[in-house]
Parts: structure tokens; C-alpha cells; sequence
């Protein structure tokens, strides 16, 4: 095959949603042995165009051509059908089913050979590096482990054009090295390997070039040895961006919060969280990190009275030293003790804000005290609503507009804003930045840092080992519920805390 002939050509892609355009005449390309990240800030459109290439959608006008002929891709299958196969950031398995039993699932052979099958799977897995057992059942399985298999399933299907949404976002730094590994055997193999991410250090890593999209429209092509993450961002923003955190000094730093001995049950009785143990201090960023499920949204909802403990307890230490136990405390009762504590959680239109409500609304479901901050006007619900319109540039059609019909980014903006608004003592962030853009991220670790500033205690889950070792100031590691240790932020690196992630007792105590 001539390699001269791009495995795909995408040709003035444009799809709109309604009023909304995705993508507006974006053309990009790909050779094979050829591995491309697409880059772009939430709501460029870098999903909804992958998406259209492995046939969740249709192209409203343009066209795509597979090894220089011209193709209708109008669903998976079809896709499938030109070898193309995309991974999800959110996997689709059967728990109780084996990993060869997944990757069959929905063939068509009647009498499926399943031990011929795994040592299919186990070919695959020598020939790219994967690191599976066909026979393990997945509830048996970690992120990584499920992830390989759902590219596994692809790779069964004969597919030899991969992409792949966001596949580091939950693997730790040893993880996302091993997927790497994986990745450039591929490359070596001659398949065309596409790549959606918004961590530009793992683009300059791994890929050979990169296409850039800015509210649904093509920028411009890079290739990777040639460029920088400044180039990147300001191709992605349009304009420059500082893409340092900065790290003040803990402002005098006391106990705010101290847990002891925390256990905790899920409804069905797993253990989450055994035996944890540790002080968020003020004017302190506690970090927590973790590979997923490993604890981090019971704890946070435990200490804000949302989750029931079995054994242990949550003392709020007040600035003059008196203490109060919450256990048994639900957020009202939190709120009647004078205990200033906002929550951040992880499930926005659920547990933080109510997505029939619009902002100004919302603002109401808070008490916000008068005070210094970095909102000026507490008077009323919607001067704090148009004070966090304007300080972290939510787009929405006006105050009056439901938040569920705002963008995920935008709703976090606005649950974030309405918790500092508040003036709290205590601020804890489940994956505050989750959803945002660069800029708006930046915007929220400075926000993070003048609350520390204040005095505040701030308690922030993250799941980018990279900002957490810029941004905290202690990181505490959660390994299956239980904490592996907790390190000077300025002092260990992301192997040491990716290492403690998947074992316990890899880091000491500070």
C-alpha cells in the first residue's frame, strides 16, 4: 500500500447540534505509522469530529475517505467495517464476563470457540505489549487492566485506525508509560493511531504530529518535534497564557480539620475508606490523589455530612482551638455549629447544583457572609451571580438561563464560584477542574491559591498527578480506600505518588 495515501482524509467536515456548531469545515488527516493527538479546549470540537469518523454521527456536509477512497460511515459498525475502531473514556463491559467473553461479545459466530479466542487475545497481547490474562474476570480487573481490554476488543475487530478520548485520564504516571510503550508498537505496525487528550506534556511525548481545533474550526498542524506547550496553548486560546501555577507559602498554618480512624461502607457494604487518618490545616492546599474509586468522593462527602461513617471521627477545630465532633452531623446541622465548610462535589447537577434552577437561584441556595474575598458583592443572590459571571467568564445566555442548559464547563464554573462565594473556612474540590478549558483552569488554581491565601483550608482532589505536585502544598495518597502516605508536594515527584497510588505504605508521612 502506498503510504503516500493518508489512511484517513476528513474534507470540510461541519455538524451542527440545533443552533450550536461542532464543527465548521474542519479538514484534518492522518498517514499510517502515524500517531496524531487532537488538541483543543472543551467545546472545540475534537469529540463530536472523532465521533463522526468512528459513526456515532453523521457529517451534516463534507466527506471522509479511507486509504484514498471516499466512504459512508453511518454507524460503529460500518466504521468496524474500514477498520476503524475508537475507545471511549468510559468503558463498555460485562463485569461478570471474562475479558475474552467481553471482546466477543456481539460477534456473530454461533459456536464461539472461547479457548481459540483467548489465544487470540493472548497473540494480540504479545504482539503490542498488552499486559492481560483472557480468562480474568473484569469486577477482578483495575482501570488499566479494562482499558487494555476495550482496546483489545478493537484490535480483535481487526481495526488498524485507533483513537482513543482521553486514555490517560485515569492511569497512573506507570500506567500511562506502559500504554505508551503500547502505542509505539502500533505505530511500528503500521496502524494510524489518533489520540483526543488536553495534556500537552503527554503530546509532546508520544505523538508525531498535532491538529489543533479552536471552537470547532481547524488552527493549524504541528508537528511535535518542532513545537512547545506555549505554542500549543496560545494555537488552542487564540491569545498567550501563563502556564505556571503558583505556590505561595502555607500562611500560618493550623489544624482545621482533623479525621481519625475513618471507616466507611458503601450501601452494599464494601469497605471505601479503612481506617484513614489525617489534619487538613489553613492556609494549606491538601492534595488527594488516587487512581479512581479509590475513596476519594466518600471522604469528601463524609466530612461535609453527606455520607455515613461506621467507625471513627471528623473534628472541626475552630481558629480560637475549640473543637467539634460532625459525625451524625448532616450540612444543616454543620452550618448551625458555625462551621464555615463548602463543598465542591463531583456530581455537579446532582448533589451541587439544581439544573432547573438558574444561577441567580442557585446563589440562593447558599448563605454568603460578608467579608473579603474574591468576590466583591455578597448583597444579593444575583450580584454574587453576576460576580462570578464576570470573574470566571461563564458563558450562558443570561442569569435567567437553567444551568442544565449550560456546557459541563460552564455549570462547573458556576458550582465552583458559588463555593467560594460563600467565604468558607474549609473549601473541599472533587476534580475542580474537570470539564474547564486551559484558561479557566488556570483561573480556578488561582482561586484555589487566594483562598489558601485567606487562611482557608483546601482540601483538592485532582486527578492530574502534574498540577497536584504544582498546586498542593501536601499530597495525601489513597491506595483502595486506604492512605499509602502523605508527602511534601515540593519534595517527591509523580512516580513516587503514582507508585503509592497502586501500593500501600510508599510514602512518609509529613
Amino acid at each position: 500500500m502506498d503510504n503516500r495515501i493518508p489512511a484517513v482524509q476528513m474534507r470540510g467536515i461541519t455538524k451542527t447540534f440545533g443552533k450550536v456548531v461542532a464543527n465548521h469545515d474542519v479538514s484534518i488527516d492522518i498517514q499510517r505509522g502515524e500517531i496524531l493527538s487532537l488538541l483543543g479546549e472543551n467545546g472545540s470540537g475534537k469529540t463530536t469530529l472523532m465521533n463522526m469518523l468512528s459513526g456515532i454521527y453523521c457529517p451534516d456536509s463534507g466527506q471522509i475517505e479511507v486509504d484514498g477512497k471516499e466512504v459512508s460511515i453511518r454507524s460503529p459498525k460500518d466504521a468496524l467495517g474500514l477498520g476503524i475502531g475508537m475507545i471511549h473514556q468510559h468503558y463498555k463491559l460485562v463485569d461478570v464476563m471474562t475479558a475474552t467473553e467481553n471482546i466477543v461479545l456481539g460477534l456473530k459466530e454461533e459456536k464461539y470457540d472461547l479457548k481459540a479466542a483467548s489465544g487470540r487475545v493472548r497473540d494480540i497481547c504479545s504482539r503490542y505489549g498488552f499486559d492481560l490474562n483472557p480468562d480474568q474476570k473484569v469486577y477482578d480487573m483495575t482501570v488499566s487492566q479494562k482499558q487494555t481490554v476495550e482496546i483489545v476488543k478493537v484490535l480483535y475487530r481487526k481495526a488498524d485506525i485507533l483513537i482513543l478520548d482521553e486514555p490517560t485520564a485515569v492511569l497512573t504516571p506507570q500506567e500511562t508509560e506502559k500504554l505508551f510503550d503500547v502505542l509505539r508498537n502500533m505505530k511500528k505496525d503500521n496502524k494510524a493511531v489518533i489520540i483526543i487528550t488536553h495534556k500537552l506534556n503527554e503530546v509532546l511525548e508520544i505523538s508525531d504530529r498535532v491538529d489543533i481545533l479552536r471552537a470547532g474550526e481547524f488552527i493549524g498542524s504541528l508537528k511535535t518535534s518542532e513545537t512547545n506547550a506555549q505554542e500549543m496553548t496560545d494555537m488552542m486560546v487564540g491569545h498567550s497564557v501563563a502556564l505556571n501555577i503558583d505556590r505561595p507559602d502555607p500562611v500560618d498554618p493550623k489544624p482545621r480539620i482533623r479525621i481519625s480512624n475513618l471507616t466507611v461502607r458503601s450501601e452494599e457494604g464494601l469497605v471505601k475508606l479503612d481506617n484513614v487518618s489525617f489534619t487538613a490545616n489553613s492556609g494549606e492546599i491538601l492534595g488527594i490523589a488516587g487512581i479512581s474509586n479509590s475513596g476519594q468522593k466518600e471522604l469528601l462527602e463524609a466530612i461535609s455530612g453527606l455520607q455515613p461513617i461506621e467507625t471513627g471521627d471528623i473534628a472541626y477545630i475552630y481558629p480560637d482551638g475549640r473543637e467539634v465532633s460532625l459525625i451524625g452531623k448532616d450540612p444543616l446541622d454543620i452550618q448551625r455549629l458555625g462551621v464555615s465548610l463548602s463543598f465542591v462535589p463531583e456530581d455537579r447537577l446532582g448533589m451541587g447544583l439544581v439544573g432547573n434552577m438558574d444561577m441567580t437561584d442557585n446563589m440562593m441556595l447558599r448563605s454568603f457572609r460578608k467579608g473579603r474575598g474574591v468576590f466583591v458583592d455578597r448583597g444579593t443572590p444575583k450580584g454574587v451571580a453576576m460576580d462570578v459571571k464576570d470573574n470566571l467568564e461563564v458563558v450562558t445566555p443570561g442569569l435567567s438561563t437553567p444551568v442544565r442548559r449550560l456546557s459541563g464547563g460552564n455549570v462547573q464554573k458556576v458550582l465552583v464560584g458559588r463555593e467560594i462565594a460563600s467565604a468558607p473556612s474549609v473549601l473541599l474540590t472533587a476534580y475542580a477542574v474537570r470539564g474547564l478549558d486551559i484558561n479557566s483552569s488556570y483561573a480556578i488554581y488561582d482561586l484555589m491559591n487566594q483562598q489558601k491565601q485567606r487562611g482557608v483550608a483546601v482540601v483538592y482532589v485532582g486527578e492530574d498527578l502534574d498540577v497536584l505536585l504544582e498546586l498542593a502544598d501536601r499530597i495525601l495518597v489513597l491506595c483502595g480506600g486506604k492512605v499509602s502516605g502523605i508527602v511534601d508536594g515540593r519534595k517527591t515527584n509523580k512516580y513516587e505518588v503514582g507508585s503509592m497510588m497502586t501500593t500501600l505504605g510508599g510514602g512518609a508521612a509529613t
